[in-house]
């Protein structure tokens, strides 16, 4: 299977150019797949990371889920989200040479395909090995070269085993390798600009201090959100220093437009404020 500069230009455009209702922001899962992830042996760092990335490009991601080394949990876990109309499907892990490596099969059994060794695949993996068109490639690399039969591939920068995009139904599934440094290059290489042109957003942020606890603050905090639904209010308890009377809370402006997000959340601060200074509580830009 050949999959070139077109195809992964044509999966960038079948992603960003679908028809969306006037307003309609692009919904985002992500699915940590490892059963040592679930069993607390190693820390979900990358869907920390991934989170935070998606946010600063505009992104909504409404789900994150862990998932075991499990070919039906992983399958019925893959398909809920299809069935949600979630638009993209993001998963990390199990695209290794290993047994419990099996993300790729879940994921063409789930579209309905066979898989195949791409040929793209195995041809990048000779250059960077400087492996004449003669010599054997092993089983492993084989293996994380193997994707399913529909699948437009987009190479790894930073390893081996390439990220995998494919389409069913209404969404959107592009698989990541696990390891974190891998997982990071695919994500600003060839999946960070693709969200950031379907949203073409503006983020502004801002950070506050009141004088409150979290259930004096969240229905104030819930107030300004009705109000300006745009942004965002998170509080920040685990934050609040030992002994201190203030405790953070950050506000996330969403926009198209710069100067929109910038207004919008100053409408939002100023409002914030009033509902805290009514509250006799004190508001303040700094920790004091």
């Amino acid at each position: 299977m050949k999959q070139g500069i077109a195809s992964t230009v044509s999966a960038h455009l079948s992603f960003s150019n679908r028809s969306y209702k006037k307003g309609n922001r692009v919904a985002i899962e992500l699915f940590s797949i490892g059963t040592e992830l679930v069993l607390g042996q190693i820390q979900d760092t990358n869907a920390h990371w991934i989170a935070q990335q998606i946010l600063q490009i505009g992104g909504e991601l409404r789900r994150v889920t862990m998932l075991r080394d499990n070919a039906d949990e992983m399958y019925e876990a893959l398909n809920s989200a299809v069935e949600r109309e979630t638009s993209l499907i993001l998963t990390t892990g199990g695209l290794g040479p290993t047994p419990d490596d099996m993300t790729v099969e879940v994921v063409a059994s789930l579209i309905g395909t066979k898989t195949v060794v791409s040929e793209e695949t195995v041809a990048e993996f000779r250059k960077r090995r400087e492996m004449s068109e003669n010599d054997v490639i092993n089983e492993a690399l084989t293996t994380m070269a193997t994707v399913p039969e529909s699948a437009v591939v987009l190479q790894n920068p930073a390893g081996w085993a390439p990220c995998i995009s494919v389409e069913h139904k209404l969404s959107t599934l592009m698989m990541m390798p696990g390891p974190p440094r891998e997982m990071k290059a695919v994500f600003e290489t060839h999946i960070q600009p693709l969200i950031a042109e379907r949203y073409r957003a503006e983020i502004t942020t801002a950070r506050v201090y009141v004088s409150m606890f979290e259930a004096e603050v969240s229905p104030l905090m819930q107030k300004v959100m009705e109000r300006h639904p745009d942004v965002y209010l998170k509080a920040y308890v685990s934050l609040r220093k030992a002994g201190g009377d203030t405790m953070p809370v950050d506000l996330v402006s969403t926009s198209t437009d710069k100067a929109n997000t910038e207004a919008q959340l100053q409408l939002a601060k100023d409002y914030f404020q009033e509902l805290v200074v009514e509250a006799g509580k004190s508001f303040s830009f700094e920790d004091e």
